[in-house]
């Protein structure tokens, strides 16, 4: 572990400097809330890559799943605009979890916002700020991943939701003084259905701290796939062309190679080592140690190893640990029998390959 952490320590030149080393402690939710970050976002490429304003309509497949993507004036919200929605995700799971009520509206003070993410406090920041708000209220998400707060006992491919929504439906800045100019007291958004409904379920992941030190927004969606399909595995890989698929970036194959030779290389990646394989063009993940199992629906028991050896038969060659996720992310009510339930996930899933 300590060669790890060194490892790891060598790479700091590679990230941000932390902005708010002393995080202001009479800040109770700044200071207590863990990252965490929706699953579905994590899986799938929301948000555009590129600072400047991105107006085409994106649509991305994976399996049965698809996300269509569709931009305002103002273009597409941005993998940094999404800081925002990790802020309100965090800041009420950690309501959540001392037992306080929550709902959709989340009223907080902008600049508490702004030490969580690690930005500055100047008047930049906070126009930057509003501006995010545009493209996160205007852009439009069309897809069928459910997040049904409800029950359902029909496998999504004999029952599709199809959904249409904004990641952020309403929103209220208040200044003191000048309405455009004037210091800004405090900021009301209120979510989407379909965001606060995966909130509701918990289905969230914690993020390291470093995630907003990181300096590339390819960097941070890298992390989110390697957060989301590796894990607490201690190693997991995928091959070139799928992964810049999964990233929605808009770079060409041989680019993107000498970007991840360069990620490889430099190794600062928060909770993952990074490395490329030449031969097998593949990009192989392994855990530093720092990311323990973490259970995505607590609703729902653990399966036995008999049961997931079910599972392996029913999908040979397929990641039975990626499938139990998927399940879990999915499930919106403990079922009687997990292990019937997962099996029966299972099914569906071998007869939509065939």
């Amino acid at each position: 572990m300590q060669e790890t952490t060194q490892e790891f320590d060598a790479s700091i030149d590679h990230l941000l400097p932390e902005r708010h080393p002393q995080i202001d402690y009479s800040i109770c939710d700044v200071a207590e809330a863990v990252l965490k970050d929706l699953v579905p976002s994590m899986e799938h490429p929301f948000y555009a890559l590129s600072k400047k304003p991105d107006m085409s309509i994106r649509r991305y497949e994976h399996g049965p799943n698809w996300v269509e993507i569709i931009p305002s004036a103002k273009g597409q919200a941005t993998i940094y605009d999404k800081d925002i929605l990790i802020y309100a995700v965090s800041q009420i799971m950690n309501k959540l979890n001392r037992g306080e009520k929550v709902d959709r509206v989340l009223r907080f003070n902008p600049r508490d916002l702004l030490i969580f993410v690690n930005r500055g406090t100047g008047g930049k920041d906070y126009d930057a700020f509003c501006e995010a708000l545009d493209r996160l209220m205007g852009t439009v998400i069309k897809t069928n991943i459910t997040t049904r707060s409800g029950g359902g006992d029909l496998p999504l491919s004999e029952e599709e939701a199809r959904g249409w929504f904004h990641l952020v439906e309403r929103a209220t800045v208040v200044r003191k003084g000048d309405e455009e100019t004037g210091r800004i007291m405090h900021a009301e958004i209120q979510l989407s259905e379909w965001v606060y409904n995966s909130i509701r379920r918990k289905s969230v992941l914690t993020l390291h701290r470093d995630y907003f030190r990181l300096r590339k927004p390819i960097e941070r969606r890298v992390y989110e796939i390697a957060r989301k399909l590796c894990g607490s595995q201690p190693r997991w890989q995928i091959g070139l062309e799928k992964l810049l698929m999964r990233t929605g970036a808009r770079s060409e194959l041989k680019r993107f190679r000498h970007t991840m030779k360069e990620m490889a290389q430099s190794d600062h990646l928060p909770d993952y080592h990074v490395a490329y394989d030449d031969e097998s063009d593949m990009v192989v993940f392994r855990n530093r140690g720092t990311v323990t199992p973490e259970i995505e629906n607590p609703a729902l028991p653990p399966l036995s190893e008999a049961v997931r050896d079910e599972a392996r038969a029913l999908l040979p060659g397929i990641d039975i640990a990626a499938v139990e996720r998927e399940w879990r992310d999915w499930v919106t009510e403990s079922p009687r029998d997990a292990a019937a339930a997962f099996l029966g996930f299972c099914r569906n899933r071998r007869d939509r390959l065939i």
